[in-house]
C-alpha cells in the first residue's frame, strides 16, 4: 500500500499525540481518589490502565507506520531525483 506524504505525516503525528496525551491522563487517573481503596487498586484504576495501555500500543503502531511511510516517500523522492539527474539510460 502506498500512502501520500501528507497521510504519512498525519499518522506519525497521531503517534506523537498519543504519547503526549495518554501518559498525562494516566498520572491524573493514578492520583484520583477513586483509584485506590485501603492501598489496593480499584476496578476504576484497572480499567483505565488497560485503556491507556491499549491506546499507547495502537498509537505506537500507527506512529511507526507513519514514520516508515515518511521515510519510504523520502527514499522514493531521492531515487527519482537521482534518476532524473543521470538522464535516460541507453
Amino acid at each position: 500500500m502506498v500512502l501520500s506524504k501528507r497521510w504519512a505525516v498525519f499518522l506519525a503525528g497521531v503517534g506523537v499525540w498519543t504519547w503526549v496525551i495518554w501518559p498525562r491522563f494516566g498520572l491524573a487517573i493514578w492520583k484520583d481518589d477513586r483509584s485506590f481503596v485501603d492501598g489496593r487498586p480499584t476496578s476504576f484504576l484497572v480499567v483505565h490502565a488497560v485503556l491507556i495501555a491499549a491506546s499507547l500500543a495502537i498509537g505506537t503502531t500507527v506512529g511507526v507506520l507513519g514514520v516508515r511511510a515518511v521515510m519510504a516517500s523520502r527514499r522514493q523522492t531521492e531515487e527519482s531525483v537521482v534518476s532524473a539527474r543521470s538522464g535516460p539510460q541507453d
